[in-house]
């Protein structure tokens, strides 16, 4: 007699599906788990042994032989302990329906929570729709909103047991306790709390201008000017001010977070990554092997915004490989045996000194550098690097002046504009527009074509660079509420444009 109980084992940056199969044999009283198992899961015969023991279930005198299907792929978690425990349970009874288990077992018979589950969750609402799964109930808050599944919560063995005999009704889902928005019949979460306020940011009228349509649109920018004058600050306060968050976009930051081994837990403030210099590669592109993925910075930032500050002290080989997720808004990584592919959907600011003493634009203070120190320290991000760079502002080094918006009148103008996409039929930010969106959702007007044609003559601008301007001027049209884009949104957004 043969019962199956399914489960699902880390691959890659994904996970694949895994039948675990046991049946009772006459011989030797035995316990054997056969299909490429690791430690994890060859020692999960004691934590099963010990709690089927503290629930009065003992293993028949039998042997009891378990396989892992498919046998040839490499599986490891103590998530499958639920699973075999179940099955030496279940004993002469036979399932009549398809069920997932995970949990890892205390002696006890408790089930414990883990976050790497998440995951691959994830997968199984995607292979297997509608699938009933059993869960540790720690995990009931951070579980709770994936759809497609069919959730079950039990705190120990004996529970889990009595929901595989006789499922009750399944849980009622909890809705996320954030502040929201409905559009076209979808909710999109926010907050105002602001940790750090674009009030406190006196004068740089230009930059926090830049900021807002950034933020509006989902830009990449570059600040630059003296040490001191507020690039750091303007950068952190960007994130209190981005768009508000799908719950399937919270969803992706959570797996993301699990990948990269963090704690994880729903927000509707997007992620904000912001790496030292001295990061290695891997660190900011991430590592991979055939079965497991470690995201880096760049994957981890997806939805969010990648903080480079110090832009040129970065080494130019991670530099350079920013060039593919700035463009394509994803991140290949090939090795011999596996090939990962992450989302790299994010804002990405950096800021940088005008020269390697930082003293170039003072009034008040004398550049220390030679001339070939400041071309090395410039050249250090390429013209293809920059080309990828919808604005750039040189900023002042007096930070006085009015307070300007604050950030809670910079979000209402982001939403606004978000809402303005949306209703627009946008799946994207203007800021990751294709080119085929670019010539749908960029409309126009009649007299920006000979503007456009001058530019490129006058200043020998790139396709990309050209349809960067389209991009940044849709967003400032957007601001303005603006259906078309107009000569004044074109002559602004080139105003941004380092060139």
């Amino acid at each position: 007699m043969i019962n199956t109980i399914f489960c699902a084992t880390g691959y890659g940056n994904g996970a694949k599906i895994v039948a675990v199969e046991g049946s009772f044999h006459r011989g030797l009283p035995s316990f054997n788990i056969s299909g490429l198992a690791n430690h994890s899961i060859q020692e999960a015969k004691h934590r099963v042994q010990s709690a089927l023991q503290s629930a009065q279930i003992p293993l028949p005198p039998m042997r009891f032989v378990l396989n892992l299907s498919p046998a040839d792929l490499p599986k490891s978690g103590s998530h499958f302990d639920l699973p075999i425990a179940l099955l030496g349970a279940m004993q002469k009874e036979i399932l009549q329906e398809e069920w997932f288990a995970f949990g890892e077992l205390g002696l006890d018979g408790t089930l414990k929570h883990q976050e790497g589950i998440f995951p691959l969750l994830l997968e199984i609402a995607l292979q297997r729709r509608g699938a009933k799964v059993i869960l540790p109930k720690g995990g009931e808050e951070i579980f709770s909103p994936i759809p497609n599944l069919t959730l079950y919560f039990a705190s120990s063995l004996q529970e889990a047991l009595e929901i595989l005999k006789s499922p009750p009704p399944p849980i009622e889902r909890k809705g996320l306790e954030f502040e929201s928005i409905e559009i076209l019949g979808e909710k999109y979460y926010y907050t105002q709390d602001f940790d750090f306020d674009f009030s406190e940011v006196l004068g740089q009228d230009v930059a926090k201008r830049v900021a807002l349509i950034s933020a509006c649109g989902m830009h990449n920018f570059i600040l630059e000017g003296s040490p001191g004058c507020g690039k750091s600050m303007i950068a952190k306060r960007m994130r209190g001010i981005l768009p508000p968050m799908s719950l399937e976009e919270m969803i992706e930051c959570v797996k993301l977070q699990a990948l990269g081994n963090q704690s994880i837990s729903y927000s509707p403030l997007r992620p904000f990554r912001s790496p030292h210099q001295s990061a290695s590669k891997s660190s900011i592109l991430g590592s991979a092997t055939s079965l497991e993925a470690k995201a880096g910075e760049i994957a981890l930032a997806h939805r969010g915004i990648l903080f480079f500050d110090e832009l040129p002290h970065f080494k130019k080989d991670i530099l350079e490989s920013l060039r593919e997720p700035l463009e394509n808004n994803c991140l290949v990584i090939s090795r011999v045996h596996s090939k990962i592919e992450y989302e790299t959907s994010f804002l990405f600011v950096g800021a940088q000194n005008p020269c390697p003493c930082g003293n170039l634009l003072s009034s008040s203070k004398e550049c220390r550098c030679q001339e070939r120190e400041i071309s090395h320290y410039r050249n250090k991000l390429s013209e293809p690097f920059w080309d990828r760079i919808d604005m750039f502002v040189q900023m002042s080094e007096k930070r006085e002046g009015s307070v300007g918006l604050s950030s809670r009148e910079m979000q209402e103008k982001v939403f606004e504009v978000f809402k303005i996409q949306k209703l627009r039929g946008q799946k994207n930010f203007n800021g990751k527009l294709s080119e085929k969106e670019i010539a749908q959702y960029c409309i126009l007007e009649s007299e920006c074509f000979e503007l456009i044609e001058k530019m490129q003559d006058k200043f020998g601008l790139s396709f990309r660079g050209v349809q960067k301007i389209k991009k940044v001027a849709r967003s400032i049209a957007d601001l303005e509420g603006s259906e078309k884009i107009k000569k004044s949104h074109l002559i602004e957004a080139f105003g941004y444009r380092k060139i």
